[in-house]
């Protein structure tokens, strides 16, 4: 098997990033981001993806939770465009439902290269703890535009918590599923021959 980690930093006037993936780990993971709930939902991510996941960020936390958010989904979709390569012997296509409680994620995901976004729902408290709830939806977008995926992403629930937590969990799932190597493939898989 390749060895499919990598090693990302960001550096800016709002955040200071280290992340380091591996696409074919075994959960393991420390993060630390100053934001718990985030941190929660980053563990629980390498958890259910089978990631091993080091996060250490610095952000402007006195202005708000948008740019810690935003900037560590950036790094950690460079992170995973990075990790997977050429996308040789990669299943490419997932789609997941994962529950929690009242609550369900949907996720659709195409390792493509061509980066879409797609939301459907809401979330049902402003807040989770010290993070705003909607920026559950903007990690979800920026890690998309940055590791180039096609994600079609759908909540549904009456509890912030389980909403987002769902969310995470089936994304992880999804991409988990996605970046497997397939050991029928060859080659990339596209008819085009390239990702």
């Amino acid at each position: 098997m390749t060895d499919r980690t990598a090693e990302i930093s960001r550096e800016t006037a709002e955040t200071e990033i280290e992340c380091v993936l591996e696409i074919d780990g075994s959960g393991d993971s420390e993060v630390e981001t100053g934001i718990a709930f985030f941190d929660h939902m980053l563990t629980a991510f390498a958890t259910h993806g089978l990631f091993d996941l080091t996060v250490q960020c610095e952000g402007d936390l006195a202005v708000d939770d948008h740019h810690t958010v935003e900037d560590v989904a950036i790094v950690l979709g460079e992170a995973f465009s990075a990790a997977v390569g050429d996308k040789s012997g990669m299943v490419r296509y997932a789609d997941r439902r994962v529950p929690l409680d009242e609550a369900v994620a949907s996720v659709v995901v195409d390792v493509s290269g061509r980066p879409r976004f797609y939301f459907d729902g809401e979330f049902s408290q402003d807040t989770v703890g010290e993070m705003t709830s909607d920026m559950a939806r903007h990690f979800a977008e920026s890690l998309a535009m940055n590791a180039g995926l096609t994600l079609h992403l759908d909540v549904e629930g009456e509890n912030a918590h389980h909403e987002i937590e769902a969310s995470f969990k089936c994304l992880a799932r999804a991409l988990d599923d996605a970046t497997r190597l397939d050991e029928r493939r060859g080659g990339t898989p596209s008819t085009k021959g390239k990702l």
